[in-house]
């Protein structure tokens, strides 16, 4: 459990928090808004899923800052805005933010207050910590589930590494090209059986012909990268300089694993219709090469996000580091042309699917 415990994003409200270095992943939220009102008017739609004029709806994986609330808002509003269009009146609501118990809730509480006063549907809050690759709600309580941001980190390292001491990511240019396709592989199986644990699970606690909305990161179908993933890649790249410098050491880098992985749009569809407790009502790939151009934009907000990002899991495995990994990144950012070429041609993809429970 020790990976779940680290996996959270940097807390409070400062230059290199998750809250002021979010706005990458605000734009993916954005783009979800049309997938959760057209899931909402088909929840509101069917009598038999609303029962006694309640709705239950839940963000997994909802971090901390400005984007905790991003899709909960949107969703009542879509129940409010269709309820007034039929002249209905709007069911309860029952919001419940989900992420790992070290998630800086302490924002997110204040946020929830604001919401529960700022909305005219009636909305009973809540936060659940605990993992999303775990039971969280009772069965048949859920009618939404949203997430955003979040299901690309895996519940641990692959095991098949780990166990066998195997770097996921080698200083030795020559070794690391002719280990990725094993890596990526080892990755590629560790996600299939963590978001198929999450699909299995989401769908025990939704009701029946209950919804669920998702967005996580993604790699195009036709990349071929040196590079499975591209920030875990550059942490790494960083972190090796540090190795060289003698301020961590090489066994301790060999042991470092990021449990992140991007599946292609084909992946990801096998997985949800091998496990069989969704159907797909839409999939949709972004290109973010738009948003990236902001989050590296500048030496300053490059750090910055890689700090809001990784920060926790760096620290947690290497001890205080961050001001030596700072100045190394902002090193790699003025010396390194394949970030810039990164912003022109990446592999990267963001995912959303909207999918209905079977």
């Amino acid at each position: 459990m020790a990976f779940i415990q680290a996996i959270h994003m940097n807390p409070g409200q400062g230059e290199t928090s998750y809250a002021c270095n979010s706005s990458f992943q605000n734009a993916g939220q954005k783009r979800m808004k049309p997938l959760i009102e057209a899931a909402i008017t088909d929840l509101c739609s069917n009598t038999n899923t609303l029962l006694h004029g309640k709705m239950m709806i839940m963000d997994a994986g909802c971090s901390s800052g400005p984007n905790a609330l991003a899709l909960i808002s949107p969703a009542i509003d879509a129940i409010h805005n269709h309820c007034l269009q039929i002249n209905q009146p709007p069911p309860e609501v029952c919001v419940l933010l989900n992420d790992l118990p070290d998630n800086d809730f302490n924002t997110v509480v204040k946020s929830l207050v604001t919401l529960r006063q700022s909305k005219k549907t009636i909305v009973v809050t809540g936060v659940a910590p605990g993992s999303f690759y775990e039971r969280l709600f009772t069965s048949d309580s859920l009618h939404l589930v949203c997430s955003s941001n979040s299901l690309h980190w895996l519940s641990k390292a692959p095991e098949d590494l780990t166990r066998n001491h195997i770097p996921a990511f080698d200083i030795d240019e020559h070794a690391r090209r002719e280990r990725l396709p094993m890596v990526r592989e080892a990755y590629a199986q560790q996600f299939r059986k963590d978001f198929s644990l999450f699909l299995e699970l989401r769908a025990k606690e939704l009701v029946s012909g209950g919804r669920m909305v998702i967005s996580l990161v993604g790699t195009r179908s036709n990349a071929i990268a040196s590079k499975f993933i591209l920030f875990p890649g550059i942490v790494a790249q960083i972190l090796s300089v540090l190795v060289a410098e003698g301020v961590i050491d090489k066994a301790k880098f060999d042991s470092f694993y990021v449990p992140l992985y991007g599946p292609s749009s084909e992946e990801l569809r096998e997985i949800i219709e091998a496990e069989g407790s969704f159907s797909i009502r839409e999939m949709r790939v972004h290109d973010p090469r738009i948003d990236m151009t902001t989050t590296l934009s500048t030496p300053a907000r490059f750090v910055n996000n890689l700090r809001a990002l990784f920060e926790p899991i760096i620290v947690q495995h290497f001890g205080k580091v961050m001001d030596e990994f700072a100045m190394a990144a902002e090193l790699y950012w003025s010396l390194d042309a394949s970030l810039q070429e990164e912003r022109a041609r990446t592999s990267r993809t963001m995912l959303a699917v909207s999918l209905a429970k079977a």
